[in-house]
Order: C-alpha cells, then sequence, then structure tokens
C-alpha cells in the first residue's frame, strides 16, 4: 500500500440486543451508521472518536459494544 492509499475497512457493533451499527474508514474518515438508521453521522477523525459516537447514539445505559472487523 503507498503512502497516498487508504485503507477501507469495516467494524460491526454489537451490543446486548444484538447488532448496534457499524463504523466504515474510508478516505473522509470513520462514518457511524446505527442499526436501522438511513444516514451516516460523521466524518469522525479517528476510530476512538467514531467508537464513542456510536456509543453516545445507544440506548441509555448500554454497555460499551463489542467491535469486530468485517
Amino acid at each position: 500500500m503507498s503512502a497516498t492509499e487508504v485503507h477501507h475497512a469495516l467494524w460491526v457493533a454489537y451490543g446486548a440486543g444484538g447488532v448496534a451499527g457499524s463504523i466504515r474508514k474510508d478516505d473522509a474518515g470513520y462514518l457511524v451508521t446505527m442499526a436501522g438508521a438511513d444516514e451516516a453521522m460523521g466524518p469522525y477523525p479517528t476510530m476512538e472518536i467514531a467508537k464513542s459516537a456510536l456509543h453516545a447514539h445507544m440506548r441509555p445505559g448500554s454497555d460499551w459494544p463489542d467491535f469486530r472487523e468485517h
């Protein structure tokens, strides 16, 4: 991979009730899509910020989800 290429990736967030949402890395940054949502949120500059944004949009009191790369 050259210095100008961006690794595109997808992480799915699993909460107690199943899939909570996903995070997709693209050229703009990290995009968060909540399960059932039509629109993505972001872009966020880092994965950690995207994870925090996804968790903040989950039901109040939800445990931190398990993020798995796909």
